[in-house]
């Protein structure tokens, strides 16, 4: 392990520069290239490389430069279906709508089994892990599973239908 990572690090130094404009024109800014040929050193660290790795390394960084581009756009939609949802309503018709939502919320949980309402709320309110929730309700592990994941659904339902996209 001790000889791959020698040569990991060899090939690394020497390829550097080079991975950096690559991913660089990518990614369209300097530090972020440099963020992310780092990342492909630490991502190939516990591989097993060896000098016919070039490929492997350019490989690794063009593909954690396509992610990051991925990522950034799911970024931006997210940014700007959050400002046209701020801006579609003035802040006390949004308020409104915030309040009503939650009301309907607490309404399906109502709905829940007292169990599995508890459950949730546990877990999702107070932080709880499944065990720590197991062991407070004298339940396995798998029964707190099974309610969460029907509390779940059940939230899940009600989101798909107050917004049908």
């Amino acid at each position: 392990m001790a000889d791959t990572r020698r040569v990991l690090t060899e090939l690394f130094q020497g390829e550097r520069r080079r991975l950096v404009k690559l991913v660089q024109r990518i990614v369209r800014s300097e530090a972020v290239a440099e963020d992310l040929v780092q990342e492909t050193f630490l991502k190939l660290w516990g591989r097993h490389v060896n000098g016919d790795s070039t490929g492997l390394l350019y490989r690794t960084a063009h593909n954690l430069a396509l992610d990051h581009l991925r990522a950034q756009k799911v970024r931006h939609r997210h940014a700007e279906r959050s400002r046209a949802d701020d801006t579609a309503l003035p802040p006390a018709d949004r308020a409104a709508e915030v309040a009503e939502e939650w009301r309907q919320l607490a309404e399906v949980l109502e709905d829940l089994p007292p169990r599995t309402r508890r459950i949730f709320l546990l877990n999702r309110v107070d932080g709880e892990t499944y065990a720590a929730i197991a062991a407070m309700l004298d339940v396995s592990t798998s029964t707190v599973e099974k309610d969460m994941m029907r509390a779940m659904r059940a939230c899940r339902q009600w989101l798909e239908s107050r917004d049908p996209d």
